[in-house]
This record gives structure tokens, C-alpha cells and sequence, in this order.
């Protein structure tokens, strides 16, 4: 990776669920890159991480409660997926203010698999062109976004890929666009 995130502050909002694989290969590519992960949760203490729907995989520290968590403190934000993580996320208020506070900030952020669900609820997805896993395209649709086929996509700022298998992809593009900061047309 070529871009250069030191000092940057990256928040990773999770909870249990977790796609695991989607956590730890993004997080891994900030460090590489320079950057600070976070662990942003509604969760206290640990949250667990599953490999794919079924199987339970480790536990993570969290680093600090969604309801504490402002996105004035981080230059961008990564939202991995896992079915039961984004539907959690998805309806906690915290969760979804703390995402459109990226938004409204002209902030990257970044969203794998399930993850654009919560993209939907934070009322941000409408007129956007983006990506997820292949269930979740008819959601995104209805909701107003044009969604694509592609194993990344990025637009103005927030980078979107559909499974695991585009992790290599997806951890490049989320790195550039940090990099790059603030995009004026990233917004609610």
C-alpha cells in the first residue's frame, strides 16, 4: 500500500457478530499503512467475532462505547460486516448518529459485505453508488442507492465491497480514501 495514514485515527464500528475476516484484515491495513484502528462498539469490554453465520471466532477488546464515541475525534470510519452485526448496528441510535456524523463531516468511510445496512437506516445511502453482499442489493435499491456488481466501489469518499474475497481490494481503496481525508461531495 502506497498511501501514508500516520496520524490518523480510524474508527471500526462493531459489535458482536462481527464478520471476523472483515475486522482484522482492514484493521491490519491501516496499522501497515500507519494509521490507529479503534474498536467503537455498543458493546462493553469485548465483543465477539464470528466466522462467517455460524461459527464464533475470538473476542476483541473494545476500545470505546459508541454513545462516548464522537466522529469529530477520527478522520475516517471502516463498518466491517457479518449479518448479525449489521442488523444489530443498524437499529441502535448510537451507532447510526456516530455513522452520519462521518457524513455530515465530509469523512471516508468504508463498508464490507452486510455493513450497507447500516448505511441505509443512517439515511445515506439514497442517490449513492455502492456495493454489498448480493442480499443485501434489493435493500439498497429500494432504498434509492444504485447498486453494482463489483468487488469495490467508491464514491466521493465511501468505499464499499461485497464479501471477504474482495478484501484485498477493499483494504487498498479504504486506505487511499483515507488518505485523501475530507471529500466535499461525502455527505447526508
Amino acid at each position: 500500500m502506497t498511501a501514508e495514514l500516520t496520524g490518523h485515527r480510524i474508527a471500526f464500528l462493531a459489535t458482536n457478530g462481527v464478520e471476523q475476516i472483515e475486522l482484522t484484515s482492514p484493521w491490519e491495513a491501516v496499522k501497515e499503512a500507519g494509521g490507529t484502528p479503534v474498536l467503537v462498539s455498543p458493546q462493553r469490554d469485548t465483543l465477539t467475532g464470528m466466522i462467517g453465520d455460524w461459527d464464533h471466532g475470538d473476542t476483541f477488546t473494545v476500545d470505546l462505547h459508541v454513545s462516548e464515541a464522537r466522529a469529530e475525534d477520527f478522520d475516517s470510519l471502516v463498518l466491517p460486516g457479518g449479518t448479525l452485526n449489521a442488523d444489530t448496528l443498524r437499529v441502535d441510535e448510537d451507532a447510526l448518529g456516530f455513522v452520519r456524523g462521518f457524513f455530515s463531516q465530509h469523512k471516508p468511510v468504508a463498508a464490507i459485505c452486510h455493513a450497507p445496512w447500516i448505511l441505509i437506516n443512517a439515511g445515506v445511502a439514497e442517490g449513492r453508488t455502492l456495493t454489498s453482499v448480493a442480499n443485501v442489493s434489493l435493500d439498497l435499491k429500494n432504498a434509492g442507492a444504485d447498486w453494482v456488481d463489483q468487488e469495490v466501489v467508491v464514491d466521493a469518499g465511501l468505499t464499499t465491497s461485497r464479501t471477504p474475497d474482495d478484501l484485498d481490494a477493499f483494504n487498498d481503496k479504504l486506505v487511499e480514501e483515507a488518505a485523501e481525508g475530507k471529500h466535499q461531495d461525502q455527505t447526508t
